[in-house]
């Protein structure tokens, strides 16, 4: 396994977690952390062992924002050259499943990245938060377009201009996170998902992700018609002969992700 400086990998049988550890910085997101981050993903998901994936910080903060004494004195081409927020574009390209478990201040960046996961489990301590116009910028690693599409323009439009915070009974509400669990159990409670999702036939869960983040990205009936497709397409797999004859036969069926 690579050797990292700023996340903690490690394997959960199935599942594949990786801690955000920058904790003096609340996990800021620097180009160190964020390119360790990728090829941490990247990796996992090459790797036939692996089926989901958890991102978690730690209890204080999943990610307060990204490193600011990175950007500060930077020009507009010095960042266009750096984009690194083409590192976002890479982990939105992972093909199996990720949760972020957040706690703690989820901000900024690190709001972004949460929401570039499939599934957000957030501890009852998280608060989300798009502030970068307090610093005199926007969102900038899709803030403005994912938590448009997660929450509706007029509340994502008064958190962006105001840079107001979003507690985690109030995101779950507005369709941000997926569950609000006890803070001492959240990243217990993502592993758990985690593992539920990966005992679920591998080549089904890639596809179906696929799919719905196709919702996103395209009209109702381009979207219905890509969803058809990858429904036949899982009829020429084994796993959808095991598992409908495991179900005639009321047996538990045996994934071989193929």
């Amino acid at each position: 396994m690579a050797s990292y400086t700023s996340i903690l990998v490690e394997t959960l049988e199935n599942v594949g977690l990786i801690r955000l550890n920058r904790p003096q910085q609340l996990n800021a997101l620097n180009s160190v952390l964020m390119e360790e981050l990728a090829t941490a993903l990247e990796a996992f998901d090459r790797d036939d062992q692996i089926r989901c994936m958890v991102i978690t910080g730690n209890e204080r903060a999943f990610a307060a924002g990204a490193d600011i004494k990175e950007m500060a004195e930077a020009s507009a081409v010095e960042m266009l050259l750096r984009d690194n927020i083409a590192r976002w574009d890479r982990i939105q390209r992972i093909r199996k499943p990720i949760i972020a478990a957040v706690s703690g201040w989820c901000l900024g960046g690190g709001c972004e990245l949460a929401m570039v996961c499939d599934i957000i489990i957030a501890s009852e301590t998280a608060v989300f938060g798009q502030p970068e116009i307090n610093i005199g910028v926007m969102p900038g690693a899709g803030g403005t377009q994912r938590l448009t599409r997660a929450i509706g323009k007029s509340k994502a439009m008064e958190m962006i201009l105001t840079g107001r915070y979003m507690s985690a009974r109030e995101a779950e509400a507005a369709g941000l996170v997926s569950r609000v669990v006890p803070v001492e159990s959240y990243l217990e409670e993502a592993i758990r998902l985690a593992k539920e999702i990966a005992a679920r036939p591998p080549i089904a869960v890639r596809l179906a992700k696929e799919a719905v983040n196709k919702a996103f990205e395209t009209s109702l009936r381009d979207g219905l018609e890509y969803e058809r497709r990858l429904f036949y397409f899982l009829f020429a797999t084994e796993d959808q002969k095991e598992g409908m004859q495991a179900f005639i036969e009321k047996r538990k069926p045996e994934w071989k992700g193929r």
